[in-house]
């Protein structure tokens, strides 16, 4: 389904402004992106020294063949190459081309000795990306945003918290935010997913201890699955729409910045803390929290890759189709 807008240019930054201030109670987003695949094609080996016979006529036996190496005395090698060819036969001494169409007959015989075509690439995810220029301009935001401002309060929080403490925090949150996924794995016919989703709230809200450890998965081996409202959409056959990147947020597409307000109202806290700044107090700390745990995670990305934008909107959108087809 594709995604239009109309409208003058004032009314497009308002629009995505509005949208940006709803987000950020919804979540707040790191980079990621992945490298992409090179595939190769096959080469087109050429076949020499076929005999192609006609069909309609009938093929004199060849004579005997002896072996080059070991002739006996006073007689030529013989091959089976140099043999007499009947004149219904053609030897093929160049590499075979595809033939015009012929008749039936001779398209079965031509067909066993065509040369193999090579494959084809596989086509890329489409990468809608109408708005990059704001876009890359609110990449680069984010990325000092995290480089100058998130990683310094993260190191400094990693001194004063403990690493476990902080997988502990890390728990409650997640625990917590088990609503969305259950309705959305429903949504998605997914009960298995449903299922494990529920039994891992109630192991870990009990013998996990209000969720600050993780039972469900270090003992009994269940998943959290990975459902949002994003992915309902695109398995109700919802088509992406345009790439965006907002302030404070993570990438994403016009279908998934639905999802993330949808999602948004279907978490607990929303209505524990009904207040504004309660919640973002909350989303802040659980940001600077899964930062500190991933402090090195963007290193190794950013010294590898020359173009980090576009690895980064191709990694998403990469990912986003294969959670979508899971």
């Amino acid at each position: 389904m594709r995604v239009s807008f109309t409208g003058s240019s004032r009314g497009l930054i308002a629009s995505v402004l509005g949208v940006a201030l709803a987000l950020v109670v919804s979540g707040c987003g790191t980079l990621s992106g992945t490298v992409r695949p090179q595939s190769a094609l096959l080469a087109d080996r050429p076949l020499e020294g076929r005999v192609v016979a006609d069909p309609t006529e009938p093929v004199a036996p060849s004579p005997p063949v002896v072996d080059a190496a070991s002739p006996e005395p006073g007689a030529h090698a013989i091959t089976a190459h140099s043999a007499p060819v009947p004149e219904a036969t053609t030897v093929a001494t160049e590499p075979l081309t595809p033939a015009e169409p012929a008749a039936s007959a001779d398209d079965a015989v031509m067909a066993q000795v065509r040369a193999p075509e090579p494959l084809a690439e596989p086509m890329d995810a489409a990468e809608y990306d109408p708005w990059e220029p704001f876009n890359e301009k609110m990449f680069e935001f984010n990325r000092n945003l995290d480089r100058y401002v998130l990683k310094p309060v993260a190191k400094a929080y990693n001194v004063v918290m403990p690493e476990p403490f902080q997988v502990m925090i890390s728990n409650g949150f997640d625990n917590i935010n088990f609503v969305p996924r259950l309705v959305n794995s429903a949504l998605q016919g997914k009960w298995g997913g449903a299922g494990r989703e529920l039994s891992r709230f109630l192991i870990n809200s009990t013998a996990g201890i209000g969720g600050l450890f993780d039972p469900a998965k270090d003992y009994w081996g269940i998943p959290k699955s990975r459902e949002d409202f994003g992915q309902t959409l695109g398995v109700w056959g919802s088509g992406p729409g345009p790439y965006l990147v907002l302030p404070f947020m993570e990438p994403l597409t016009v279908r998934d910045g639905i999802g993330k307000l949808v999602d948004s109202f279907m978490d607990p806290l929303s209505y524990y803390l009904p207040l504004f700044w309660d919640r973002l107090g909350m989303k802040v700390g659980d940001v600077v929290n899964e930062r500190s745990l991933n402090l090195d995670l963007y290193q190794g990305f950013e010294e590898s890759v020359i173009d980090m934008y576009s690895a980064v909107r191709h990694g998403y959108l990469q990912r986003r189709e294969r959670l979508i087809r899971e």
